[in-house]
């Protein structure tokens, strides 16, 4: 059974960082692409960041580029979000999400994306 955990969410004033962590168990993810959305209340689930099997891509949504950094640490089974200079636009819930495919394109859909943790609260003060 594949089980996705995140962890690192919180309550933080603008211009604050906060650091998200997925940790994956059940099987091996190194060849699967991993992703972050988020949620924020009456919207839809939007594409935050991606990163490849291994890392050798990463993708981001426009409105967190140059402030969020994906990573992954496939010996530890753990993806994280570096989140910077945190807005209250980005106040949502961010889910961790793994492909069941392997050696697939990086993606922006969350169609792509088979596995999906519970999500972890980020919530930014003005």
């Amino acid at each position: 059974q594949v089980h996705l955990v995140e962890s690192g969410g919180g309550l933080v004033q603008a211009g604050e960082s906060l650091r998200l962590s997925c940790a994956a168990s059940g099987r091996t993810f190194s060849n699967s692409n991993m992703a972050w959305f988020r949620q924020a209340p009456g919207k839809a689930r939007d594409f935050v960041a991606a990163v490849s099997c291994h890392a050798y891509s990463t993708i981001y949504a426009d409105s967190v580029k140059g402030r969020f950094t994906i990573s992954r640490d496939n010996a530890k089974y753990t993806m994280y979000l570096q989140m910077n200079s945190l807005k209250p636009e980005d106040t949502a819930v961010y889910y961790c999400a793994v492909a069941d495919r392997q050696f697939t394109t990086v993606s922006r859909s969350s169609s792509s994306y088979d596995y999906w943790g519970q999500g972890t609260q980020v919530t930014v003060s003005s």
